[in-house]
Protein backbone atom coordinates (compact mmCIF):
# COMPACT_ATOMS: atom_id res chain seq x y z
CA UNK A 1 0.00 0.00 0.00
CA UNK A 2 1.35 3.43 -0.94
CA UNK A 3 1.07 6.10 1.76
CA UNK A 4 0.44 9.57 0.35
CA UNK A 5 0.70 12.77 2.39
CA UNK A 6 -0.99 15.89 1.03
CA UNK A 7 0.59 18.66 3.11
CA UNK A 8 -0.53 22.24 2.62
CA UNK A 9 -0.91 25.74 3.98
CA UNK A 10 -3.85 27.89 2.93
CA UNK A 11 -4.62 31.55 3.63
CA UNK A 12 -8.03 31.96 2.01
CA UNK A 13 -9.09 28.34 1.52
CA UNK A 14 -8.12 28.11 -2.17
CA UNK A 15 -5.00 26.00 -1.56
CA UNK A 16 -7.00 23.84 0.85
CA UNK A 17 -9.53 23.17 -1.94
CA UNK A 18 -6.66 22.20 -4.23
CA UNK A 19 -5.26 19.89 -1.52
CA UNK A 20 -8.62 18.15 -1.20
CA UNK A 21 -8.68 17.56 -4.97
CA UNK A 22 -5.09 16.25 -4.95
CA UNK A 23 -6.07 13.84 -2.16
CA UNK A 24 -9.14 12.78 -4.14
CA UNK A 25 -6.92 12.02 -7.12
CA UNK A 26 -4.47 9.97 -5.04
CA UNK A 27 -7.34 7.89 -3.67
CA UNK A 28 -8.24 6.83 -7.23
CA UNK A 29 -5.40 4.29 -7.19
CA UNK A 30 -6.38 1.08 -5.44
CA UNK A 31 -4.39 0.28 -2.28
CA UNK A 32 -3.46 3.86 -1.51
CA UNK A 33 -3.80 5.47 1.90
CA UNK A 34 -3.99 9.27 1.98
CA UNK A 35 -3.43 11.75 4.79
CA UNK A 36 -4.59 15.31 4.20
CA UNK A 37 -2.80 17.66 6.61
CA UNK A 38 -2.64 21.40 7.11
CA UNK A 39 0.80 22.42 8.39
CA UNK A 40 -0.86 23.60 11.61
CA UNK A 41 -1.63 19.96 12.48
CA UNK A 42 1.16 18.07 10.69
CA UNK A 43 4.35 16.85 12.35
CA UNK A 44 7.57 15.22 11.23
CA UNK A 45 5.93 11.84 11.92
CA UNK A 46 3.71 12.47 8.88
CA UNK A 47 6.88 12.74 6.80
CA UNK A 48 8.15 9.46 8.27
CA UNK A 49 4.86 7.75 7.41
CA UNK A 50 4.57 8.77 3.78
CA UNK A 51 5.99 7.23 0.61
CA UNK A 52 4.86 10.21 -1.46
CA UNK A 53 4.16 13.83 -0.63
CA UNK A 54 2.15 16.51 -2.43
CA UNK A 55 3.15 19.89 -1.03
CA UNK A 56 0.96 22.97 -1.49
CA UNK A 57 1.25 26.63 -0.61
CA UNK A 58 -0.46 29.85 -1.60
CA UNK A 59 1.68 32.22 -3.62
CA UNK A 60 2.61 35.17 -1.42
CA UNK A 61 4.60 37.90 -3.17
CA UNK A 62 5.79 35.42 -5.78
CA UNK A 63 6.93 32.67 -3.43
CA UNK A 64 5.79 30.24 -0.73
CA UNK A 65 4.00 31.52 2.35
CA UNK A 66 6.23 32.28 5.32
CA UNK A 67 4.24 29.75 7.32
CA UNK A 68 5.16 26.95 4.90
CA UNK A 69 8.81 27.97 4.89
CA UNK A 70 8.83 28.15 8.68
CA UNK A 71 7.28 24.68 8.97
CA UNK A 72 10.14 23.17 6.99
CA UNK A 73 12.75 25.30 8.76
CA UNK A 74 11.55 23.93 12.10
CA UNK A 75 11.80 20.26 11.18
CA UNK A 76 14.11 18.39 13.57
CA UNK A 77 17.67 18.47 12.22
CA UNK A 78 18.06 14.88 13.45
CA UNK A 79 15.69 13.85 10.64
CA UNK A 80 17.83 15.42 7.91
CA UNK A 81 18.63 12.80 5.27
CA UNK A 82 15.97 10.38 6.46
CA UNK A 83 13.51 11.41 3.72
CA UNK A 84 15.70 10.27 0.81
CA UNK A 85 13.87 8.46 -1.95
CA UNK A 86 10.31 9.54 -1.28
CA UNK A 87 8.33 10.79 -4.28
CA UNK A 88 7.02 14.36 -4.38
CA UNK A 89 5.03 16.94 -6.31
CA UNK A 90 3.61 20.39 -5.63
CA UNK A 91 0.69 22.79 -6.14
CA UNK A 92 -0.06 26.47 -5.59
CA UNK A 93 -2.80 29.07 -5.89
CA UNK A 94 -2.57 32.84 -6.30
CA UNK A 95 -4.98 35.72 -6.70
CA UNK A 96 -4.51 35.94 -10.49
CA UNK A 97 -2.92 34.17 -13.45
CA UNK A 98 0.68 35.29 -13.66
CA UNK A 99 0.74 35.79 -9.90
CA UNK A 100 3.81 33.61 -9.44
CA UNK A 101 2.29 30.16 -8.99
CA UNK A 102 4.98 28.41 -11.05
CA UNK A 103 7.72 30.24 -9.13
CA UNK A 104 6.11 29.04 -5.93
CA UNK A 105 5.97 25.52 -7.32
CA UNK A 106 9.68 25.68 -8.16
CA UNK A 107 10.46 26.82 -4.60
CA UNK A 108 8.36 23.99 -3.16
CA UNK A 109 10.17 21.53 -5.43
CA UNK A 110 13.51 22.91 -4.19
CA UNK A 111 12.42 22.36 -0.58
CA UNK A 112 11.51 18.75 -1.34
CA UNK A 113 14.75 18.14 -3.24
CA UNK A 114 16.75 19.42 -0.28
CA UNK A 115 15.14 16.68 1.78
CA UNK A 116 16.09 14.02 -0.79
CA UNK A 117 12.59 13.71 -2.24
CA UNK A 118 12.45 12.64 -5.89
CA UNK A 119 10.21 15.13 -7.68
CA UNK A 120 8.28 14.93 -10.94
CA UNK A 121 6.13 16.97 -13.27
CA UNK A 122 2.97 15.94 -15.08
CA UNK A 123 3.12 15.77 -18.88
CA UNK A 124 -0.64 15.33 -19.31
CA UNK A 125 -2.93 18.12 -20.46
CA UNK A 126 -6.13 18.55 -18.46
CA UNK A 127 -7.61 21.28 -20.64
CA UNK A 128 -6.84 23.34 -23.71
CA UNK A 129 -3.28 24.62 -23.26
CA UNK A 130 -3.38 23.63 -19.57
CA UNK A 131 -1.05 21.25 -17.75
CA UNK A 132 0.61 20.68 -14.40
CA UNK A 133 4.16 20.45 -15.73
CA UNK A 134 5.65 22.11 -12.62
CA UNK A 135 2.69 21.41 -10.38
CA UNK A 136 -1.03 22.11 -10.31
CA UNK A 137 -1.84 25.82 -10.26
CA UNK A 138 -4.93 27.95 -9.84
CA UNK A 139 -5.89 31.60 -9.87
CA UNK A 140 -8.34 31.91 -7.01
CA UNK A 141 -10.34 28.81 -6.13
CA UNK A 142 -9.97 25.84 -8.49
CA UNK A 143 -13.43 26.06 -10.07
CA UNK A 144 -12.69 25.33 -13.74
CA UNK A 145 -12.76 21.69 -14.81
CA UNK A 146 -9.18 21.92 -16.11
CA UNK A 147 -7.91 23.21 -12.74
CA UNK A 148 -9.74 20.55 -10.76
CA UNK A 149 -8.59 17.80 -13.10
CA UNK A 150 -4.99 19.05 -12.91
CA UNK A 151 -5.14 18.68 -9.11
CA UNK A 152 -6.71 15.24 -9.31
CA UNK A 153 -4.23 14.10 -11.97
CA UNK A 154 -1.33 15.34 -9.85
CA UNK A 155 -2.56 13.28 -6.90
CA UNK A 156 -3.20 10.22 -9.04
CA UNK A 157 0.22 10.48 -10.66
CA UNK A 158 1.84 10.79 -7.20
CA UNK A 159 0.08 7.63 -6.06
CA UNK A 160 1.10 5.85 -9.27
CA UNK A 161 4.76 6.84 -8.93
CA UNK A 162 4.88 5.98 -5.22
CA UNK A 163 3.28 2.59 -5.87
CA UNK A 164 5.66 1.94 -8.77
CA UNK A 165 8.91 3.24 -7.28
CA UNK A 166 8.44 2.46 -3.59
CA UNK A 167 6.08 -0.53 -3.61
CA UNK A 168 7.39 -2.10 -6.85
CA UNK A 169 3.95 -2.22 -8.50
CA UNK A 170 4.63 -2.20 -12.23
CA UNK A 171 0.88 -2.26 -12.88
CA UNK A 172 0.65 1.22 -11.33
CA UNK A 173 3.18 2.84 -13.69
CA UNK A 174 1.59 5.88 -15.42
CA UNK A 175 2.34 4.51 -18.89
CA UNK A 176 0.39 1.34 -18.06
CA UNK A 177 -2.84 3.23 -17.38
CA UNK A 178 -5.80 3.42 -19.74
CA UNK A 179 -6.81 7.04 -19.11
CA UNK A 180 -5.92 9.66 -21.71
CA UNK A 181 -2.45 11.05 -21.00
CA UNK A 182 -1.67 12.97 -24.18
CA UNK A 183 -4.07 14.71 -26.43
CA UNK A 184 -4.41 17.57 -28.85
CA UNK A 185 -5.52 19.77 -25.92
CA UNK A 186 -2.03 21.23 -25.71
CA UNK A 187 -2.04 22.43 -29.33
Amino acid sequence: MANILVLYHSNSGNTRCMAELVAEGARQLVSTEVRLRDISEATHTDLEWCDGIALGSPTNYGTVSWQMKQWWDQQPIANWGKRDGRIGCVFSSAGAWGGGQEWTCMTLLAILMNYGVLVFGVTDYTGVKFSAHYGAISAGPPVADREQEACRRLGLRLAEWAATMIEGRKDAHPLNQSYERFSDLGK
